[in-house]
């Protein structure tokens, strides 16, 4: 994933102004799944958008979205997330995704929020929940561990 995030000028800039489609722009299989970001309307950060498409169907009996779109849609959401609410621009790798589904994830728009639940000096930890129609109701949840690169020192 940073692989065109390694310009630390361009990085801390798109970061100040909450530029995540900025970031976006520069994931291919996020743009190719349909992944998208806005501030939510609370004020409360970023919440994540996945479109509804036909190449992101699992199941086309039901029809309802791949588990492993929904599961790559949330972990886009974290790393992204976390970038942005992190003390100082930095760059994550993920060390561990656990992700529970909760109920299938229908071919309709899907949003995510994120919270930052711990970040160290090395490590951070983030918690993700997808929903479709109502946020109180989540169609999966996931928890993710990321490793803490920095930019500046070329720790990508």
């Amino acid at each position: 994933m940073h692989e065109g995030f390694t310009d630390l000028e361009w990085l801390t800039r798109t970061r100040a102004r909450g530029d995540v489609e900025a970031w976006l722009a520069r994931l291919p299989y996020a743009r190719h799944i349909g992944v998208a970001a806005e501030p939510a309307a609370d004020g409360e950060g970023v919440v994540f958008r996945l479109e509804p498409r036909q190449g992101n169907v699992g199941n086309v009996l039901l029809p309802a979205l791949h588990g492993g779109v929904v599961a790559a849609f949330m972990e886009t959401a974290a790393t992204l997330d976390l970038m942005l609410a992190a003390r100082a621009p930095r760059l994550p790798r993920i060390v561990d995704l656990s992700i529970d589904y909760l109920r299938t994830a229908r071919v309709v728009p899907t949003l995510a929020r994120c919270e930052l639940l711990r970040e160290g000096r090395r490590l951070a930890n983030v918690r993700v929940w997808a929903w479709q129609d109502d946020e109180a109701a989540p169609l999966a949840t996931a928890r993710l561990h990321f490793v803490l690169g920095d930019p500046a020192a070329g720790d990508a």
